[in-house]
């Protein structure tokens, strides 16, 4: 029976396994792992897993496609949203997210995944290309961004692979990536780190200053005072501040 995509679910169903083998090498694949896929689809990468590691979650959404995902011993879904379900509740606990991520969940999943799923170290993902390269663009480049900072303080980049638009069905309308990368300790209080993040970027071109002031955070002129002590000025912008000076902002403003 022929599957049709779901667009507003994000679904480019990855059929060419040609593409499997890179994702194990970017992936560290080992017997021991347990393996979380999100978004399996329609199998093709939760068989390759399965064959290869200890134990595979395979969590989807879409309920139709229950009958064509694999019954397997080592496999076992869970029906549900991603971002809904408790996924650090899981048994036994994920030391890996390889997925072919619905793009249209990609970057909250990832970039929740490095606070909620503590026993994750290692990451290998298909995402949108512009998506990968944002993750780990640097400072006062066009993609640099909140999601930038938060993944470069608790990851470090170890794999890229530019990805062919024939590999999905449908074929997406935007280039994609495979983007792999390892758990690295979180600076203290990330918590506190990730609100002063959000509240710098929330008002992007504006003085970061003026974009604390307006998130709610702080006031423009503890937040100049803070920027004085980083050596930086009042009218620097959220977009050149480098990740490490936003632990030490996050710090000073307590």
């Amino acid at each position: 029976m022929t599957v049709r995509p779901k667009k507003e679910l994000g679904q480019h169903f990855l059929v060419d396994e040609n593409i499997l083998g890179v994702i194990g090498r970017l992936a560290e694949l080992s017997a021991e792992d347990v393996v979380l896929e999100i978004g399996p689809g329609l199998g093709v990468l939760t068989r390759y897993l399965a064959a290869r590691v200890s134990f595979v979650h395979a969590v989807e959404v879409d309920r139709s496609l229950e009958s064509h995902l694999p019954r397997l011993p080592n496999v076992r879904l869970e029906l549900g949203d991603a971002l809904q379900l408790d996924l650090a509740d899981l048994e036994p606990s994920a030391t890996k997210l390889v997925s072919n991520l619905p793009y249209n969940i990609a970057t909250p999943i990832v970039v929740e995944s490095l606070e909620r799923l503590p026993s994750v170290a290692h990451w290998c993902v298909m995402v949108q290309r512009e998506v990968a390269d944002r993750f780990f663009a640097a400072p006062g480049t066009k993609a640099y961004g909140a999601v930038s900072v938060l993944m470069q303080l608790a990851a470090e980049r170890t794999g890229f692979h530019p990805v062919s638009r024939t590999v999905f069905r449908p074929p997406p309308n935007v280039d994609s990536a495979l983007v792999a990368f390892r758990r690295k300790p979180m600076p203290e209080a990330f918590r506190g780190v990730k609100r002063v993040v959000e509240a710098a970027f929330a008002h992007r071109r504006k003085m970061l200053p003026n974009s604390l002031e307006l998130a709610g955070l702080t006031s423009r002129k503890e937040a100049a005072d803070a920027l004085a002590e980083l050596g930086r000025d009042a009218s620097v912008r959220a977009e050149v501040l480098a990740p490490d000076e936003f632990v030490r902002l996050a710090r000073l403003l307590g």
